[in-house]
């Protein structure tokens, strides 16, 4: 079986056949030079009166081509003079950049890239082991690498195409090279003695890494991603502990966005027995009064440990005040999250529909975890008949619609229940597509609630210009939920570059109050909290047992690095 996968199989032949159509292009254009140079020469020549043969009109076109020009054959007449500079400056322009560009791209580059492939590791350290292998080369192994690196962890890029890891070698990332079909590559790659195989290959080819890591080690944990439903049940049989269905994953994940109308909190992770959740401001008691009047009042329960507007973190001073835009991060047990519900939830009403444009997996996951939550919602499909065939109404929650038409077009999207709903899901894969919709209805419903999907990270900041007011990644949702299936340090995803997750505490912080303003000017991180052994989260220094807490922070990626580097220094264990 070819592991490489479709894709990578298409663009690597594509290269090949590239080269070889290019050098053939290079030797025909040389060939019709000299053959239209040589018939020229013969016609002039015999105007002149001096015939020759063909042998000598070839002899004479690429002596003049190549500059030699040996003098012994040379015209008399003006006509004739023209012509051999015309030969001159053409052979001068072929020898000298075509030629040497033949040779450049067809003889030395790929003795270069022998040379690097054969400098890519086959091997990892004997002495190396709690690594993380990761299968393939796609955007989720990418984001995953990129945060083992930050945390320190080692990380190892396994891939069949030497070429390509040779790149990713230079690159400074952690790579070694073997067919991936092969129960030596993984020997060589330590796997017993890894803490973890990720596979994001296709449907097929993880069935194959999952079944041949297996014969190499029978007790590692092996991640694997699936894009059909269908193929969870092979790829368990195949041997993978961990299926991760992205598709599902990142429409529950974007359905978890919808703050409704009413006020209520959402859950969107945990971190032992404290809950995470997010709560919308909008049209609770809770706008118009400042954060530490709401502090004061949430005395005895959840914890207000971030704020957030249009998917921005805010201040957390006391005379901040809150907006009907504003959205609550609150950390605390269920019992205290359901205290704050009593608080401030809207009573007595119902949540307002929400309208949910695309119907592929991802679209039509989100309907199904908001029908489960109650939500009603309506799908936009432009593909006639896709929603019907592929999704079925969950009995007993609440029903769904389908609108079939453009999503670009303002009368579909009224006929959706645009003006009556609380908040619009941009599901498609295009991210252009996802642009435009998301300005388009921000233009339309400017105070409305956008959850936009990127799947390029390079596309997350383009899509909060255009107005939405939280973006997830494919990237980074998959490498999310495989890092945490790690067991390496579980991070719960706030908004896209915004993540909140646990570090040790050193030394150097023992006495540091929570929300020290020093710790997030060196470092960019917010320490929002402390969580014991328990999984108690604490406000405070003086509220936690004596025993071992840990730190739980907020930041981007840059802020994550900064706080290691300034606080914990920590070295891989990983050498190249």
């Amino acid at each position: 079986m070819d592991s490489l996968g479709p894709e990578r199989r298409r663009e690597r032949g594509g290269l090949l056949g590239r080269r070889s159509r290019g050098g053939l292009v290079i030797l025909a254009l040389g060939v019709a030079m000299v053959t239209v140079y040589a018939t020229v020469f013969l016609v002039i020549m015999a105007r002149e009166g001096r015939p020759h043969s063909v042998i000598s009109a070839i002899y004479w076109a690429i002596t003049t081509m190549s500059t030699l020009g040996y003098g012994d054959i040379t015209f008399t007449s003006d006509a004739g003079r023209l012509f051999s500079l015309l030969v001159l400056f053409s052979g001068v322009a072929y020898m000298l950049v075509l030629l040497p560009f033949f040779a450049i791209q067809y003889v030395v580059t790929p003795w270069l890239d022998r040379r690097r492939a054969l400098r890519t590791p086959r091997k990892v350290p004997d002495h190396l082991g709690g690594h993380v292998l990761l299968v393939g080369t796609d955007a989720v192994t990418q984001a995953f690498a990129a945060r083992a690196e930050r945390s320190r962890v080692p990380a190892v890029v396994v891939l069949e195409d030497a070429a390509l890891a040779g790149d990713l070698h230079d690159q400074g990332r952690h790579v070694l090279v073997g067919p991936l079909d092969a129960a030596t590559t993984y020997r060589k790659a330590g796997a017993a003695r890894a803490r973890l195989v990720v596979s994001t290959l296709s449907d097929h080819a993880n069935t194959n890494v999952a079944f041949t890591v297996r014969q190499a080690a029978r007790d590692v944990p092996v991640a694997v991603t699936a894009a059909k439903p269908v193929s969870v049940d092979v790829l368990q049989l195949a041997g993978a502990d961990h299926v991760l269905e992205l598709g599902q994953v990142l429409g529950r994940e974007m359905a978890s966005r919808v703050l409704g109308s009413t006020g209520r909190y959402h859950v969107i992770g945990s971190f032992g027995a404290t809950l995470i959740a997010e709560a919308a401001a909008r049209g609770t008691a809770l706008v118009g009064r400042s954060l530490g009047e709401v502090r004061q009042e949430l005395a005895d329960g959840a914890l207000i440990l971030a704020i957030m507007r249009q998917g921005r973190l805010r201040p957390m001073t006391d005379d901040v005040p809150i907006t009907g835009d504003t959205v609550l991060v609150l950390g605390g047990t269920r019992e205290q999250l359901d205290r704050y519900d009593e608080l401030y939830q809207v009573r007595g009403c119902h949540e307002e529909p929400v309208v949910i444009l695309g119907g592929g997996r991802v679209g039509r996951a989100a309907s199904r975890a908001l029908s489960e939550e109650g939500v009603p919602n309506t799908i936009v499909e432009l593909e006639q008949g896709r929603v019907e065939n592929s999704y079925s109404v969950l009995e007993g929650t609440a029903s769904y619609a389908v609108v079939e038409g453009d999503a670009a077009d303002q009368r579909v999207l009224r006929r959706a229940g645009l003006d009556q709903a609380s908040a619009v899901l941009v599901t498609p894969r295009d991210d252009d597509l996802n642009v435009y919709l998301t300005l388009f209805c921000r233009r339309l419903r400017p105070e409305l609630q956008l959850v936009s999907r990127a799947t390029y990270e390079r596309n997350v900041a383009t899509l909060y210009r255009a107005g939405a007011d939280s973006v997830l990644s494919y990237a980074t949702i998959g490498a999310t939920d495989l890092w945490n299936h790690a067991g390496l340090s579980h991070r719960v995803l706030i908004a896209e570059g915004s993540e909140m997750f646990l570090a040790p505490r050193p030394s150097s912080l023992t006495r540091r109050p929570v929300g020290d303003e020093q710790v997030q000017r060196r470092t960019g991180c917010r320490i929002v909290g402390l969580l014991d052994d328990a999984g108690i989260l604490h406000e405070s220094i003086e509220d936690a047992p004596s025993g071992e807490c840990q730190l739980l922070l907020l930041g981007d990626r840059h802020a994550e690095r900064a706080f290691r580097e300034t606080y914990l220094g920590r070295r891989s264990t990983l050498r190249r």
